[in-house]
């Protein structure tokens, strides 16, 4: 599955918000729409939102007239609009800036506004070739973790949906399930938003994987009843020390794995790594009545109650046992394993 197109001078992309009810497509060349469906989860998982803000960048400049400068300027307004849509996910800023790079070498080589448009195109496409790319490497180094037998549980939704194709932690599982090996995945709901009743448990029905769908407070209860024998998840920032930020609860589901002595890995691309080692990550805090009602449907508390709705949450390095990315996986101590991944 291809959840993100550039079609015709268009971003196009498959609207996760309308999943599992229908397979809903939208398309837009304005920046300012492809931020609107950053923020509003209508495209969501760290490397797909990168991909979606290079990909608006490039129709932003593609669509545009003038000479280079002018293309620039564009460029800059698309990339500071797609900067502010979620500011947790690492691989926002990395694509960000990989755009911004790749125009400063196009001013400093002097090219035509033509040829600029066509390379601005094409790096953001090659930046969507490479996450697919990157998945499928991370889903054969990270399914040699994966036994015959393992009950695997998940969080949130790490598929197709969240990347450009195949997946982060969904495609480490769907790679040994390819591989012929015998494995069952436990996923939670995921509250509030149910990207894993909506959208991992979609996923995993298309691909004929055993799994089962449990609430986010059945994760003790999986563990200790339902046989779960590790833990493979996705991050949304990892910090070169190994702190992950992921979304919410993951803490939690980490906490419970190390009581039950439960493997606990991350999967993602070193795109995600923090390289700068920023010791605070920005929390996003979400709107309140994703907590108030079920996904926007449904009341389900007293009107206007004073709602706590963090995005995201933040895993210390002690409680994960190994990080999987497209360049092997990283061991404790982190901050000397990851370190070697990114220079």
């Amino acid at each position: 599955m291809v959840p993100l197109k550039f079609e015709n001078g268009k971003v196009v992309w498959l609207n996760t918000s309308a999943i599992p009810w229908k397979e809903e497509y939208k398309e837009s060349s304005n920046y300012e729409d492809i931020a609107r469906a950053i923020e509003t989860m209508e495209v969501r998982g760290a490397p797909a939102i990168g991909v979606m803000a290079a990909l608006g960048i490039a129709a932003a400049v593609y669509n545009s007239q003038g000479d280079v400068q002018t293309l620039y300027q564009v460029l800059n307004r698309a990339a500071e609009r797609l900067s502010r849509t979620r500011p947790t996910a690492y691989n926002l800023f990395w694509a960000i800036d990989r755009m911004r790079a790749k125009a400063n070498s196009l001013i400093s080589d002097n090219v035509s506004p033509e040829e600029f448009k066509e390379r601005i195109v094409e790096e953001a496409l090659r930046i969507q070739r490479e996450d697919i790319e990157i998945n499928r490497r991370m889903g054969e180094i990270g399914s040699q973790v994966i036994k015959d037998g393992d009950v695997i549980l998940t969080h949130c939704n790490t598929g197709s949906l969240a990347t450009a194709g195949f997946g982060t932690a969904l495609g480490v599982i769907r790679t040994a399930w390819l591989q012929g090996k015998s494995i069952r995945v436990i996923a939670t709901e995921t509250r509030p938003l149910l990207q894993g009743a909506r959208l991992t448990m979609w996923e995993l029905t298309k691909d004929g994987i055993p799994s089962k769908l449990i609430t986010d407070n059945m994760v003790a209860y999986a563990m200790r009843y339902e046989g779960v024998t590790k833990v493979i998840l996705g991050a949304d920032r990892i910090l070169v020390s190994g702190h992950v930020a992921n979304k919410i609860g993951t803490y939690g589901i980490s906490i419970l794995a190390k009581y039950h002595g439960v493997d606990f890995y991350v999967v993602a691309p070193t795109s995600t790594i923090d390289r700068t080692g920023a010791n605070e990550i920005v929390i996003e805090r979400r709107k309140p009545d994703e907590v108030r009602t079920v996904l926007n449907m449904v009341d389900i508390t007293v009107k206007d109650a004073e709602v706590l709705n963090p995005a995201f949450d933040v895993t210390p390095p002690e409680l994960i046992t190994g990080i999987i990315t497209e360049k092997g996986i990283a061991y404790p101590p982190f901050k000397d394993s990851l370190k070697k991944f990114i220079e």
